[in-house]
C-alpha cells in the first residue's frame, strides 16, 4: 500500500492526466481505487485491448495501452462507487450463502439415502416443518415408522402411507450424528443469511435505494432478494448507461450480431455480469410460469418459435429494458397484459388459432361477422 500511494504522488508530481489499468482477477482494485484519488483512472478489459493489434507483451503492455489510451483507441469500463460496492460484496455473499445452503441440504439427503431412508421421494422441502419434525425425532432416537410418519402436519398427513414406508430403513448412531452436523449446519447458515440480510436493509435505507429497490419489485417475477441483487450490480443511475441497450449488452442478455454477405449467423450472447444475469434468469423463470401477463404470453410465444432457452434470454432482456426505464422515469412496472399481441395484431393472432385447430384435425371456416 505505501508503494501504491508513492506512485500516485509520482504520477502527479509528473503531471500525468491519465491512466490506464488492465483488468485481471482482483489486482487492478487497490492501484485503481488508490490512483482514482489523485488522477484519472480508466479501467479496461483484456478482451478489448487483445483485439487491438501491435505489441503485446509483459515489456511493452504497459507502453502500449498509453498509447491505445491515448488515440482513444480502449473505452472505460463501469467501476461502481464505492457504496454500490459495498452492496455488491452483501448480496454476493449472500449468493454463496445460500449455494452452500443449497449444498448442505444435498448432503442431508445423501446421508438418508445411506440409512436407506427415502423422505425426499415424499417431501419436496427436505427441511420443511414436517420432515424437521421427523429427523428431530430420528436424532432423539424415534425409530418406530409410523410414530415418525404420525409428526406431519397439513397437506403432509394425506401421505402418512408413503411416509411410513419412507421411514423405514437402518438409521444408526452414526447417521444420527451426520443428520445432527448438517442440520447445523443449516441453521448457522439461515443466521448468517439473515445477519446479511439485515445489513443490506440499513445499507439501502441509508443510500436511499428503497424506491429502487421497490421499483425492481414491482417487475413480475423479481422478488426483494433479486431486486437487491439487480441493484448491486447495475446502480439506481441509469445515466451510466445511455440507453437500454447499452445496459442489457452490458448484463449480457443482449441478442448477439453476426451478419456476413448479407446473411445473419446465430451468435451466443456475451458472458456480461453473471450476477446480475443470474437475478434476471431466476426472475424470468419465475415470470414465465405465471398465468397471465405480457411476460408469459410473450415467453410462449418466443418458446414455441425459437426454444426454450432463447425464450428465457428475450424475457431477461424485456425485464432489463423495463428495469432501466423504471429506473430513470421513476415510474413502476406497467404490465401490457397477457392479451397484448391478440391486441396489437388481432388478424396474425386469429390465424395462428385456425392453425392450431387445424394442426388438430379440426375444419374451419372463419366467417365474418
Amino acid at each position: 500500500m505505501p508503494q501504491i500511494l508513492r506512485l500516485a504522488e509520482e504520477l502527479a508530481a509528473a503531471g500525468v492526466e491519465l491512466a490506464v489499468i488492465e483488468s485481471t482477477s482482483d489486482y487492478w482494485r487497490p492501484f485503481f481505487y488508490v490512483l482514482s484519488e489523485t488522477i484519472p483512472v480508466m479501467l479496461v478489459k483484456a478482451s478489448d485491448v487483445k483485439g487491438m493489434p501491435g505489441r503485446k507483451s509483459d515489456v511493452s503492455d504497459a507502453e502500449w495501452l498509453a498509447d491505445l489510451a491515448a488515440h482513444g483507441l480502449v473505452r472505460p469500463s463501469f467501476v461502481p462507487p464505492e457504496p454500490q460496492r459495498q452492496l455488491r460484496d452483501l448480496t454476493r455473499a449472500r449468493v454463496g450463502l445460500f449455494a452452500e445452503r443449497t449444498r448442505e441440504l444435498q448432503r442431508l439427503e445423501k446421508g438418508l439415502e445411506d440409512a436407506c431412508i427415502k423422505l425426499s421421494a415424499v417431501v419436496s422441502d427436505i427441511n420443511g416443518v414436517s420432515a424437521r419434525l421427523m429427523l428431530t425425532a430420528l436424532i432423539n432416537a424415534e425409530r418406530d415408522p409410523q410414530t415418525l410418519a404420525e409428526l406431519a402436519r397439513g397437506r403432509m398427513r394425506s401421505k402418512i402411507e408413503q411416509l411410513t414406508e419412507a421411514l423405514t430403513g437402518r438409521f444408526n448412531d452414526h447417521h444420527r450424528f451426520m443428520v445432527q452436523f448438517r442440520l447445523t449446519r443449516i441453521d448457522q447458515i439461515d443466521v448468517d443469511i439473515a445477519t446479511i440480510d439485515a445489513r443490506i436493509d440499513e445499507l439501502v435505507e441509508a443510500q436511499e435505494w428503497v424506491v429502487a429497490r421497490e421499483l425492481l419489485v414491482s417487475v413480475p417475477g423479481l422478488g426483494k432478494h433479486g431486486a437487491e441483487d439487480l441493484l448491486a450490480e447495475i446502480g439506481a443511475d441509469m445515466s451510466v448507461f445511455p440507453t437500454p441497450q447499452a445496459l442489457a449488452a452490458w448484463v449480457g442478455v443482449a441478442p448477439g450480431s453476426h451478419e456476413s454477405a448479407g446473411h445473419r449467423h446465430p451468435v451466443a450472447v456475451r458472458p456480461g455480469n453473471r450476477y446480475a444475469k443470474r437475478a434476471l434468469g431466476i426472475a424470468a423463470k419465475s415470470a414465465a410460469r405465471m398465468r397471465s401477463g405480457f411476460l408469459a404470453a410473450r415467453f410462449k410465444r418466443l418458446c414455441a418459435r425459437r426454444g426454450y432457452n432463447k425464450a428465457l434470454v428475450a424475457i431477461q432482456h424485456s425485464m432489463i429494458t423495463s428495469i432501466w426505464h423504471q429506473l430513470s422515469t421513476g415510474r413502476p412496472y406497467r404490465d401490457l397484459g397477457g392479451d397484448y399481441y391478440h391486441r396489437h395484431a388481432p388478424q396474425q393472432a386469429l390465424r395462428r388459432k385456425i392453425k392450431e385447430l387445424e394442426a388438430a384435425g379440426y375444419r374451419v371456416e372463419a366467417i365474418a361477422g
